[in-house]
């Protein structure tokens, strides 16, 4: 249980760091490499496998 809450708790940090450089590349192709790291981020935070 208590993994669980760290392991959520790293996703979310990795998350917010890439959200953020999403939003703040200039490049289109960053930005888009940038979205399509977010997606299995997203996924394993929500714990869908």
């Amino acid at each position: 249980m208590v993994l669980t809450i760290i392991y959520r708790l790293i996703i979310a940090l990795v998350i917010a760091l890439v959200g953020w450089n999403l939003f703040t590349e200039k490049k289109f192709t960053a930005q888009l490499t940038a979205a399509m790291v977010l997606i299995p981020l997203v996924l394993r935070a929500l714990m869908i496998k």
